[in-house]
């Protein structure tokens, strides 16, 4: 049956599709650059002693890009103060953070168990949307009020057919797909199922970092693809669409892994500088205010972009909060840090480390 952009497309084909889409010689050449880049961010974490501190500030980034894909938009700065402060933040704000916790604690359960689920899949687009419903049993659209571009299967019972299909294949240990050609097919199918009434680009996005970990391609959650989806966003609905209508795998497969071998860059690139500024703030602090330092203290100026003076006493570093105070406000002296009120409580801004999300 011809696809047919008004009806319900539940002749999706069950995935994988024809080997020969991935033993193409373009697909095969670009999975080799990908796979290399990949390797080189993984080795590079592997050389770090606590890689969990860059986490936080990434994730961040990812919830920001992610949520402005589907027009959801919010700062960095916004963001980064919401995470730290207990002051209300806006509902776009809400959002993005919601999305930030759910690729976090999804990533915590496949990194334990290695194995997708419904109930796994339900929960990440629950904590996104910040809803209590599941798989749909309605029909939706893909389009606006003049023109519908694509119409997803329909109902509960078809999509749910489709989806254990797509776990099936999600949690297949055979080598006979490289796993990044893999997620790309994987990330297709599961937008084309498109199982939730709303958050099915943003659940999905969640899906292939915590795919990259199910396949031992990475140990921390810090390769992101949406600031590269961002960027290059037309293409990536028209190729999505390419699949849909016309069979076309080679150059949405290609899209995929150029942007794992661009956001592996990115992000080696952006560690790199995050080094950089962690130890020349260890030599800064340890010759400007050496009574105070200690390298849990210089951690935990990097876990996040802001700190305040509960995380000093939770991670006893100090043994009270007028001890905090000193601590903070003397790295505000010597530049470091800059205080900010939010609401009824102080913050302190890790100037370097804001200005390098800044770019």
């Amino acid at each position: 049956m011809k696809f047919d952009a008004n009806e319900p497309y539940n002749q999706l084909p069950d995935i994988l599709p024809d080997e020969r889409y991935w033993h193409l010689l373009s697909v095969y050449e670009q999975a080799n650059k990908a796979n290399r880049a990949l390797a080189e961010l993984k080795g590079r974490l592997s050389s770090i002693p606590n890689p969990k501190i860059f986490i936080n500030t990434l994730s961040l980034q990812e919830a920001k890009d992610s949520s402005s894909i589907e027009n959801v938009f919010t700062t960095n700065d916004k963001l980064f103060k919401a995470f730290t402060a207990d002051s209300e933040a806006d509902p776009h704000t809400k959002e993005a953070l919601r999305y930030g916790k759910a690729l976090v604690d999804g990533f915590e359960v496949i990194k334990s168990k290695k194995e997708f689920s419904v109930e796994l899949i339900e929960k990440i687009y629950r904590n996104i949307k910040n809803e209590n419903d599941g798989i749909r049993d309605f029909q939706v659209y893909i389009g606006n009020d003049y023109r519908k571009l694509y119409t997803p299967p329909c109902c509960r019972g078809v999509i749910l057919s489709k989806l254990y299909n797509w776990i099936t294949v999600a949690n297949s240990k055979s080598d006979e797909i490289d796993p990044l050609i893999k997620m790309a097919i994987l990330h297709y199918q599961f937008e084309a199922i498109h199982p939730f009434k709303d958050g099915n680009g943003r659940t999905g996005r969640v899906i292939n970092v915590l795919l990259l970990s199910a396949y031992d391609l990475l140990e921390d959650p810090v390769l992101y693809l949406s600031k590269y989806i961002n960027e290059y966003k037309n293409d990536y609905y028209r190729l999505l669409l390419g699949v849909t209508e016309k069979n076309n795998w080679e150059e949405w497969i290609l899209f995929i892994l150029k942007a794992v071998e661009e956001t592996a860059k990115y992000t080696l690139d952006k560690i790199s500088s995050i080094i950089g500024l962690f130890n020349e703030t260890k030599v800064k602090i340890q010759s400007e205010a050496p009574k105070i330092y200690s390298f849990e203290l210089l951690e935990t100026l990097f876990t996040q972009v802001y700190c305040k003076y509960a995380f000093l006493v939770e991670q006893g570093i100090a043994s009270s909060r007028n001890t905090a105070s000193k601590y903070l406000n003397r790295l505000v002296e010597i530049g470091i840090l800059e205080k900010e009120k939010v609401g009824n409580e102080f913050i302190f801004k890790n100037k370097g480390l804001y200005e390098l999300f800044k770019k």
